[in-house]
């Protein structure tokens, strides 16, 4: 890869090092060659985001996803709990709060992920003063696209506003919260908004744990 792929924000150098890496990780579950198809088409949907030192570590978490997805969808790897994942159309405010709520309460008993249908260039700086109030840090977090395979590998599927922009396939719990959208909200707006998501997701989380419960 000794070019970036056109579109790419990432040089052809940081592309091989993010190839490497997750080669490394995916050892036998996929080839190089897939890798490298999903690593250029990453770094491609993710040029619009802002903060190009972060960029690398985007792409590579977004890449990971994607596989990982992948994987479990083909039973190439073992899905150990639930996947929740958590969609709007910016992925920058309700979407990331609602994550880091939930990844905070589960303590590791769910998997969580976000994607926008309308990817922002950066997540909401006043949901990231929010959120750093009760100590969870979304300052390297970054809004990422809607994919299918995301959604193919999560178990539950939240939306926020989104529309019919989230595809939906059958034998999976979806849920529509209706929440207002912190952006262009002063602190105080975001504040009510971030309480309402905790609410919801202290709900979701007793949801999943009776269902994990029933299911033994």
């Amino acid at each position: 890869m000794e070019q970036a792929a056109a579109g790419s924000p990432l040089s052809g150098d940081d592309l091989e090092r993010e190839v490497e890496a997750l080669a490394e990780e995916f050892s036998g579950i996929f080839a190089r060659e897939t890798i490298e198809r999903y690593v250029t088409d990453s770094a491609i949907r993710a040029a619009g985001a802002r903060g190009t030192a972060l960029m690398p570590l985007f792409v590579r978490r977004m890449t990971h996803d994607r596989l990982e997805a992948v994987a479990q969808r083909e039973g190439l790897m073992s899905k150990e709990v639930p996947e929740v994942l958590f969609v709007c159309v910016h992925n920058a405010g309700r979407s990331q709060m609602a994550a880091g709520l939930l990844d905070r309460r589960a303590a590791g008993a769910v998997n969580v992920r976000t994607a926008g249908s309308e990817p922002a260039d950066r997540v909401n700086p006043v949901a990231v003063e929010a959120m750093a109030e009760l100590g969870i840090d979304l300052s390297k977090e970054f809004p990422k696209p809607l994919t299918g395979e995301l959604v193919e590998a999560a178990d539950v599927v939240i939306t926020m506003g989104c529309g019919d922009a989230c595809p939906i396939y059958p034998g999976k719990r979806y849920e529509d919260w209706k929440l207002d959208d912190p952006a262009g909200q002063g602190i105080e707006q975001v504040r009510a908004i971030r309480d309402e998501i905790a609410d919801r997701v202290d709900a979701l989380v007793a949801s999943l744990g009776a269902e994990r419960a029933e299911s033994r």
